[in-house]
């Protein structure tokens, strides 16, 4: 028996008609739990047909019927985007789970959230494991001291210049703000200084002796953060790269890819796609362009987009997307960027060639 529901099975005019509300809950919630169960397995129109379901279901079943649905969906590394885009930015009850968890929200869904809701969203965007400066930039801005306290304390919260000035500048009479910042690890000496310059005397102890016993019991969360960030795995099992395989080589198929594509998909913060598409252009395997576009040496990575004639803009956009948004410093993206402009394309051609004969060995 197949693992999707039929459509034709889910009347949905009968279903409008229907007085019995407990009955529209509880297709919601069998569907929803059905899709939790399958969601690996699904193949791209399945996954539409899913999609298509349960985004009008949760348009017509009751809060604690799409608390459920969220529940279900916001851990899934692969999930209706419709449907959790609709629930995200559902009463806060609903949208938890997904505001907090779920990676099928892009940041641009995360910023369209976090403008037209709440606090109460802005605090569970907030608790995400990742945020980047794009994000955190919106909530520092719109949201209360509650708001910018949480981003602050939020280790895997990237800061921008103007995320960090505006927290520096709410923190003058906000002590719990200050804690935060001091507990930061990636302040610089003039944020340090500035922080110092008004802090509260804890607030200097902790800044400049290694605080107290609850400074130390934070050490190992904070070294568990870094090295996790530190980590290819822990980004790569972010994404689901072989769908994104499979929709790029039907591209590849019919119309076509290029570097247009690989920009279509960097506009749309597709970064799954977009390692689908350099993997496809540069004749590497998926591997390969996974680890290469997300490690920290980005040596690798331009030697191919070198290989492929690719522009520097392209290349610099490449460098902001998906992991590297979050793990190269400015400094170092500058560097990739710099370097790209020296290689040559015959010298990188070559090299990518010796590359494939090594994988292929």
């Amino acid at each position: 028996m197949s693992n999707l529901p039929n459509t034709e099975l889910v009347n949905f005019e009968a279903l409008a008609r229907d007085g019995d509300m407990s009955r529209r809950n509880e297709l919601a919630q069998n569907v929803a739990a059905l899709f939790s169960l399958t969601s690996e397995s699904c193949s791209d129109e399945q996954m539409e047909i899913y999609d298509s379901v349960l985004h009008r279901l949760s348009e017509m079943v009751e809060a604690q019927a799409r608390e459920f649905m969220a529940r279900q969906l916001a851990a899934l590394r692969r999930a209706p985007e419709q449907t959790v885009r609709r629930l995200a930015g559902d009463e806060i009850g609903v949208a938890r789970p997904l505001l907090e968890r779920s990676t099928i929200l892009r940041d641009r869904d995360l910023v369209q959230i976090a403008e037209s809701n709440g606090d109460d969203h802005r605090l569970a965007i907030a608790a995400r494991e990742v945020l980047s400066e794009l994000v955190t930039d919106v909530l520092v801005k719109t949201g209360s001291a509650g708001v910018q306290r949480a981003v602050a304390a939020n280790e895997g919260a990237s800061l921008s210049r103007a995320g960090v000035d505006r927290l520096l500048e709410a923190s003058g009479l906000d002590e719990e703000l200050q804690l935060a910042l001091a507990g930061r690890g990636d302040l610089g000496e003039e944020d340090i200084a500035a922080l110092a310059s008004f802090a509260s005397e804890r607030v200097r102890v902790r800044l400049f002796s290694g605080g107290d016993a609850a400074t130390r019991d934070d050490l190992p969360k904070a070294a568990r953060i870094a090295a996790q960030r530190m980590s290819n795995d822990y980004w790569l099992k972010r994404y689901d790269f072989e769908t994104a395989m499979g929709r790029v080589k039907a591209l590849a198929r019919g119309e076509g890819i290029d570097e247009g594509t690989l920009l279509r998909f960097i506009d749309e913060d597709r970064f799954a796609e977009v390692v689908a598409t350099f993997s496809v252009l540069g004749d590497i395997g998926l591997e390969e362009a996974m680890h290469w576009m997300v490690r920290i040496d980005t040596d690798p990575f331009l030697v191919v987009a070198r290989a492929c004639g690719l522009s520097a803009e392209t290349v610099q956009r490449l460098l902001a997307i998906g992991p590297w948004r979050h793990r190269l410093p400015d400094e170092r993206r500058k560097q990739a960027v710099d370097r790209y402009a020296t290689l040559n394309v015959k010298s990188a051609r070559l090299l990518l060639d010796q590359w494939r004969g090594r994988i292929a060995c």
